[in-house]
């Protein structure tokens, strides 16, 4: 996978992870109030941190699926296994990785798991 699109997805992730933390911190005062006690350097990571059951008695359920599939990604990123799908190891295409930067199947695998849990 080419670095620089690789660091373009990573950038996206960082921003989706960032706009779902800021629409909890406005709706939720008890999560605004961990916040705002963190350094702000420890923001971007808070996700991962102790404080995970009151984000997860805030978050709905989409947005925990959306933030741990954002966090996987960022991890396979670090990893240098981003953009693999995790079922079959072949690349997945660029496109539906600008559709969805978090995506882990291939679209083969994707449309196996579909008709599987269907």
């Amino acid at each position: 996978m080419e670095v620089d699109f690789v660091e373009e997805m990573k950038e996206s992730l960082l921003r989706q992870k960032r706009e779902i933390l800021d629409n909890l911190i406005a709706t939720n005062a008890d999560f605004r109030a961990i916040v705002e006690e963190m350094d702000p350097k420890d923001f971007a990571d808070v996700a991962s941190d102790d404080i995970d059951r009151k984000m997860i008695e805030a978050l709905g359920s989409q947005d925990i699926k959306r933030l741990r599939a954002i966090d996987s990604a960022l991890a396979r990123i670090q990893l240098g296994k981003y953009g693999l799908c995790v079922k079959c190891s072949k690349k997945i295409p660029r496109e539906r990785l600008e559709a969805i930067p978090y995506a882990v199947l291939c679209i083969e695998c994707q449309k196996s798991e579909e008709r599987r849990n269907r």
